[in-house]
């Protein structure tokens, strides 16, 4: 399989990551993809992109198998309140297509922000900038490519 513009980035940076392919799967959900790679749901994680009430733009990684937390979300960037942008808005804004949207190589750097546990893995896996593929690699690496902070951004199923 060619080369996304994601891997294009990490090489160019040289930095360690590993590639993989499940598009002949039929993994179509979060979860779903981390069984077909058969790895802990909670080290692959989905790109999330909201808009502020400022209307600035934020992208949050979570562990596939949670939900994003506005309110947590918002508190993490100093807004007052945060949604996620409709879907025909991320091709535009982002240059990816919902389900292959990748936190490296947006049109532009947005504020990012990771659940807080992503630390405590040895790898994570996020989205290789299509569907079908997902990069590997440290979360000390990632930081290397795009400034990321970490935060408790997810609902917190005893709040429920």
């Amino acid at each position: 399989m060619e080369k996304t513009n994601v891997m294009r980035i990490l090489d160019q940076k040289k930095l360690e990551y590993r590639s993989h392919f499940y598009g002949d799967t039929g993994a179509i959900s979060g979860t779903d993809v981390a069984q077909a790679l058969n790895e802990n749901p909670q080290s692959v994680f989905k790109t999330l992109v909201t808009a502020g009430k400022s209307k600035k733009y934020y992208v949050f990684m979570i562990p596939v198998c949670e939900e994003l937390d506005l309110k947590k979300a918002a508190k993490s960037v100093n807004e007052k309140s945060i949604e996620m942008i409709k879907s025909k808005e991320l091709l535009p804004l982002t240059g990816y297509i919902h389900g292959g949207c990748s936190p490296i190589g947006m049109k532009k750097l947005f504020t990012t922000v990771i659940h807080y546990t992503a630390n405590s893995f040895d790898k994570i896996f996020f989205s290789g900038g299509r569907i079908g593929c997902q990069i590997e690699m440290s979360f000390e690496s990632l930081r290397k490519v795009i400034p990321i902070n970490t935060a408790d951004i997810i609902v917190n199923k005893n709040d429920l």
